[in-house]
């Protein structure tokens, strides 16, 4: 998951940073960070806590210069502490670089046995810092020609924001797994971000996706540069549309939200239920609740209130931590509810503890039957390239049928979305990352080394 941000051509690109890593906050809540450059040297702050306990105008003083890169935690590698916040910040042999990255590297942990027998020193757990030392001793003259070195030894899901004092470097993996758009300040600057809503906070102009495979190059007083570093295998992650990216995005041209709204109206066709109103979970089943409910003709209602000062419980570390916070984030609306058998849809279904506390949430509010409704397929297998799911036993439905998983939740019954379903849903037009879903691992991957499938 995480958010990451470039910002060049813009003297409040450290503001601009802020700003659009605000709008992603919900891609990563442990840390934030910004770094920027002014030509002579990096000045980077970052800590745990959202954006806006991170940084204060004193903060934002200090990160002064035209080039500003940012990132927003989820970990799925390394621990949850200062020292993996990012960017990641070095000084080598031809200056100074700082690094934000989204994805997991495949190979990651080669890669660092590698540069461990060569000499190299680490800090931390993140597959990150593999990237700053394989620049840091490339033999190569440029940072340029040093990165592209570097991209040739690492596999897996990535994209990167690269920073030197006076240039900007931005890659995306040949896969395109995670988002990357490139917007137009009104300056003349430019930005590049994981999702568009950042775009629409900072009145910036959606000038195209990155392509996979490519690599941008932002100098002073030129127009971005493009590089095409590998011929693009695109399998964008379908979990974007289903859970990840906010519903006002657009993801290689489509809308979240219209996106979830088909996946809820194909639900309804595959899996109706006799019911007299439909729920959400919010916020993110709200349009696939949308879409069941118009599949099925019948009233859709916020029937659940969501304590917006609580954070998604899906990315917390510990499922201490996730059962509490369910409690503490939603409450039924008990005169709706009550007397009534009702549907509530969720994105997904993972671990199954937040949904058995949800459907017992509304028992107790009086629902006489509660129909649980998934608006993707049961999530069978773990996937590497960065959703927090490490290993099948944590994932209910690698070893409960969906019959079984209705009796633990204690739901009247319970329906996923079928992989035709969602592709459908989705459309034909590209071959969307479904490893979560089928286990068809490709790019030489398997349920143990990191991989990814498509359909």
């Amino acid at each position: 998951m995480c958010a990451i941000v470039g910002v060049y051509g813009d003297e409040n690109a450290s503001q601009i940073a802020y700003y659009a890593l605000f709008a992603m906050q919900h891609r990563g809540q442990e840390s934030s960070g910004i770094s920027s450059a002014d030509g002579k040297r990096i000045h980077l702050i970052k800590k745990r806590g959202l954006v806006t306990e991170v940084f204060k105008q004193d903060d934002l003083d200090l990160l002064s210069g035209s080039c500003a890169i940012g990132h927003n935690r989820y970990s799925t590698a390394g621990k949850d502490s200062v020292l993996d916040a990012q960017p990641v910040f070095a000084k080598y042999k031809l200056g100074a670089i700082s690094i934000a990255h989204n994805g997991n590297l495949t190979n990651k942990y080669e890669v660092r046995d590698e540069l461990i027998e060569k000499g190299a020193i680490f800090q931390t757990e993140m597959d990150t810092e593999n990237i700053v030392h394989l620049i840091a001793k490339s033999a190569k003259s440029k940072l340029k020609a040093r990165i592209k070195d570097m991209l040739s030894k690492i596999e897996g899901a990535y994209c990167l924001v690269i920073q030197s004092r006076s240039k900007m470097f931005v890659v995306r993996d040949r896969f395109g797994i995670r988002p990357l758009s490139l917007g137009k300040l009104k300056s003349g600057g430019y930005i590049v971000a994981s999702e568009t809503c950042a775009f629409d906070l900072v009145g910036a102009e959606f000038v195209r996706d990155v392509e996979p495979g490519e690599m941008l190059i932002f100098e002073e007083n030129k127009e971005p540069k493009s590089v095409m570093i590998f011929e693009a295998d695109y399998h964008p992650c379908a979990f974007e549309y289903i859970y990840f990216a906010r519903p006002d995005s657009i993801i290689d041209g489509k809308t979240v939200y219209n996106m979830r709204l088909e996946m809820g109206k194909q639900l309804a066709k595959e899996t109706p239920a006799k019911i007299d109103l439909v729920l959400p979970v919010p916020d993110s089943g709200v349009a696939a609740a949308k879409g069941y409910a118009d599949g099925m003709g019948v009233p859709f209602e916020m029937g659940i209130v969501r304590n917006h000062y609580v954070g998604r419980t899906f990315i917390e570390p510990s499922q201490e931590i996730r059962d509490l916070k369910v409690k503490l984030k939603l409450s039924p609306i008990k005169d709706m509810i009550k007397g009534k058998r009702v549907a509530i849809v969720d994105d997904s279904l993972v671990r199954g503890t937040t949904s058995k506390q949800i459907v017992r949430m509304l028992k107790d509010a009086g629902a006489v039957e509660v129909h649980m409704r998934i608006a993707s397929p049961e999530i069978k297998f773990p996937c590497r390239y960065g959703i927090d799911t490490a290993t099948k036993t944590e994932l209910i439905s690698s070893y409960k049928t969906p019959e079984e998983i209705a009796e633990y939740i204690e739901a009247d019954s319970l329906g996923f979305l079928s992989i035709d379903g969602l592709k459908a849903s989705l459309g034909d037009d590209r071959e969307y990352s479904l490893v979560s879903f089928d286990g068809k691992y490709f790019a030489g991957g398997n349920e143990n080394s990191p991989g990814c499938s498509a359909y």
